[in-house]
């Protein structure tokens, strides 16, 4: 049996991973796989870090989303992928990767999925996480902060130089391919009313 692969897109900090859980919840872990395109950051190996600390991450040339379509187009296949493991603190991926078993359905998620067309291609439903900006930047800020080591003016100072910039270019005209839109900021600022 062919797996049924969803994509799963919207901007940094829109919901996606909360729509990512629901859905393992609803089809069984044990029968979902998830790509996160996140994973797929080139390794900059040869760059030091305060060039790194400057590069634009929400550029599409920034993932090697090339072997995230082997991996999808693998994984379609019946055959197993060793995925990469990106380190957000140090900006370089681990030495050793993540094995992912064909399963009967295949997420992948990610704020440029649906700007690449070859990748948007393999998806059998698209679905687009779209939240308000305040309510994504909050969330980034927090995330980074807490997660990733950040400071409050490196987050503020990389949003507004690439992650905006990027979104507005490649993130948010992306939605025009999705099948379902899920307003997630959105809606919760309506139930509080």
């Amino acid at each position: 049996m062919t797996p049924f692969v969803i994509g799963v897109a919207g901007g940094t900090g829109s919901g996606k991973t909360t729509v990512v859980n629901a859905i393992a919840r609803k089809v069984g872990e044990e029968r979902l796989a998830v790509l996160p395109h996140d994973s797929y950051y080139r390794d900059y190996v040869d760059l030091p870090r305060d060039v790194l600390d400057g590069k634009n991450f929400d550029h599409p040339d920034s993932l090697e989303t090339d072997l995230l379509i082997r991996h999808v187009r693998a994984l379609k296949t019946g055959a197993p992928v060793e995925t990469p493991i990106y380190d957000f603190r140090v900006h370089r991926r681990a030495p050793e990767t993540r094995r992912i078993e064909p399963k009967r359905v295949i997420v992948v998620d990610g704020i440029l999925i649906f700007a690449e067309p070859e990748l948007r291609g393999l998806f059998d439903v698209k679905i687009f996480v779209d939240t308000d900006a305040d309510v994504r930047l909050i969330r980034r800020i927090r995330r980074d902060i807490a997660d990733r080591g950040r400071t409050l003016e490196s987050v503020v100072t990389q949003y507004e130089t690439t992650v905006r910039p990027m979104h507005l270019e490649f993130v948010e005209p992306s939605k025009r391919w999705a099948d379902l839109i899920i307003q997630i900021g959105r809606a919760s600022c309506r139930e509080r009313v």
